[in-house]
Order: C-alpha cells, then structure tokens, then sequence
C-alpha cells in the first residue's frame, strides 16, 4: 500500500480516504489477509485516526472489511449474491445444489403470521427446521423453514425424532411434492440476539431477510426466512435461480 498525501478536496476527506483504501485493497491485499494497525495507516497517509476510523467503518458497512476482536481489520470475502425474484426458480430447499446446512428441526407453533399462511391453526405446531450457509468458512445467514405437516404426511413413519437428521427427513419428503411456484420478498432489518448470535454479529446490526413461499397443491405448503448478514450480501434480480457465490476479478474483495 503507497503512501498518499491528501490533499483538499470538495469531497469529506474520509470519503476520499475510503476510495484510496478500496483500491489498494483491489491491488495489494487478498481476502482474510490483516491490515496494517490504525496508527501505521494513518501515518501512511497523513491522516488523523479519527478520519482514519471514519473511511474504515464506512468500508466495513460497504462489506469490503471485516473487523474481528482479538485479530484486526481483514479484508472481507466475496459478498453472498442472494437471487430475488426468478419465475423459473423451482426447487424445494434441500434439492441438489443447495448450499444451506441443515441444523435441527423441531415440532413448533410458528409465528402468527406464518401460521395464516401456511393454514394450520394458530395453535398447531409445525416443522420448524433451522439451517446455516457460510461463505469461506464464515458464518452469512441463517434460516428457519416452516413445513405444514399436511406437506410431509409420511414423516411420522421415519425414526428421526430431532436434530439434522430430522431436518434431512423433512427436506426429503418436500421432495416428493410438485412444486408450482415460490414468491420471494425482501425487506432490511436488525438482527435479532439468537440470529446475531448465529451469524457472529451484535445484536442489531442490520440483516437482510428474505421471505419465502413455496406452493403447493394450491397452497403454501412451506415458508423459509432466511436472515443474511448485510454487511456480506448483495440482491440480484431476474431468472438465473439460486444463491450463487460471486468470486471478484483476480484479488478484488468484491
């Protein structure tokens, strides 16, 4: 990283430090890899650490850097392209190609708003199946999948009582079912303390939460919400269909 002398600029200097910053991590850094301590940077640049401070939140916000108690600054890995919308997306969670990890699963009363949704009652549990997705080993969403037991009659008959192995058994026999359709929604929020817990975030850093019914037989036969850290994801839109990993040019942390 070179050293950059800042001169006045009509833009807050911070802003200006952020862009410097950005393209010397595209050039000269790799993802995972420490950044230098705040004082050797802001000598490097001529900057005061309060200035300093400010372009490196802001590169955190933007997901180009992550900060990790008791290693540093680092830069960020490539950001989680989550696919909203896709007429041709149609695949149950667990089909092949899903990336997300199942965790547990357990019979719950689900929220009220889910319940009316999936028409079971207010007070009539669910599947509640609970999964990861990481990215470069690195914790980037969580997600609770609600599964009417009308969509997966036959589960009873398999001795998977709790746990993945239960969650496994679920995914398998959604399966079986025709899926005519899914309809995404999207909308920004603050983590909740068991998903900041999850996602290795504090409690109300900001998340993206992506809704989702599956349709079947005429009805919403599941419903996933999956909560993604916002600080590693970005949305994508139109028809390619699932969440795919987007690797940046060469070292590029984006």
């Amino acid at each position: 990283m070179g050293t950059t002398q800042l001169e006045s600029v009509p833009e807050p200097k911070y802003w200006h430090l952020k862009t410097v910053l950005s393209e010397a991590l595209d050039s000269e850094f790799s993802v995972g890899e420490i950044l230098p301590n705040e004082r050797d940077l802001a000598a490097r640049f001529g900057v005061a650490r309060a200035t300093l401070r400010q372009a490196l939140e802001q590169l955190e916000l933007e997901g180009r850097l992550q900060r990790r108690r008791g290693v540093g600054t680092t830069v960020a890995p490539p950001r989680v392209g989550v696919a909203v919308g896709g007429s041709e997306q149609h695949d149950w969670p667990g089909a092949t190609g899903d990336t997300w990890q199942p965790v547990d699963c357990t019979l719950e009363v689900p929220p009220a708003a889910v319940a009316a949704a999936l028409e079971t009652g207010a007070d009539r549990p669910v599947h509640t199946l609970r999964r990861s997705r990481t990215s470069n080993g690195q914790p980037v969403a969580a997600e609770l999948l609600y599964v009417a037991e009308a969509s997966v009659p036959d589960l009873s008959a398999i001795d998977a009582p709790s746990g993945a192995a239960r969650a496994r058994a679920v995914l398998r026999e959604l399966q079986r079912l025709e899926l005519e359709g899914r309809e995404n929604a999207v909308e920004l929020g603050s983590a909740r303390a068991d998903d900041a817990k999850e996602l290795d975030r504090l409690p109300g850093a900001p998340v993206l939460v992506v809704t989702t019914r599956y349709f079947a037989g005429g009805r919403v036969a599941a419903i996933s919400v999956a909560t993604y850290r916002a600080d590693t994801c970005r949305l994508t839109f139109g028809d390619s269909g699932g969440v795919e990993i987007h690797q940046g040019p060469e070292r590029r942390a984006s």
